[in-house]
């Protein structure tokens, strides 16, 4: 498979997206568990560039190779903490709305609340958009992963 396109068309776009990325940042989430955040919602969507940008990332955060390799069964396995965890819930909530699926019930807003302030809320939200944006773009232009942008 060949990518489509030789990067974004449009240098504006990258601007707004720095913009979008620099709150997420200010958002007072650690950079490791925004990366397990971008992780799960680009296995969900099949994107090999963000999984792979995602490990990257986490990895110079300092995640490991355990807690990284079991992302996709966080239900299934001891490695994560409880904020993780409803972090985790409410990724896969607000990526899976697809045909009818009940995106981010009260009980999963109201686990994550416990856990996070509404500023850190915003921000993990903000990153699953902004995986999401991503995972779809990537998606539709065949991007590959191990590209370094």
């Amino acid at each position: 498979m060949e990518a489509r396109m030789n990067g974004p068309a449009n240098p504006d776009v990258i601007t707004a997206i720095q913009h979008l990325y620099k709150a997420v940042h200010a958002g007072g989430v650690d950079q490791r568990l925004l990366s397990l955040v971008h992780l799960r919602t680009s296995q969900i969507n099949g994107c090999s560039p963000c999984v792979y940008a995602s490990i990257e990332s986490a990895r110079k955060a300092g995640e490991t190779d355990e807690r990284l390799h079991h992302v996709v069964a966080w239900r299934e396995t001891p490695f994560y903490t409880d904020e993780e965890r409803a972090a985790l819930a409410l990724t896969e909530a607000a990526t899976r709305i697809q045909d009818g699926a009940p995106g981010v019930t009260d009980e999963i807003w109201d686990a994550a609340a416990d856990h996070f302030s509404e500023e850190q809320l915003g921000a993990i939200i903000l990153e699953v958009a902004m995986t999401n944006l991503f995972n779809r773009i990537n998606r539709a232009v065949r991007e590959q992963a191990g590209k370094t942008w």
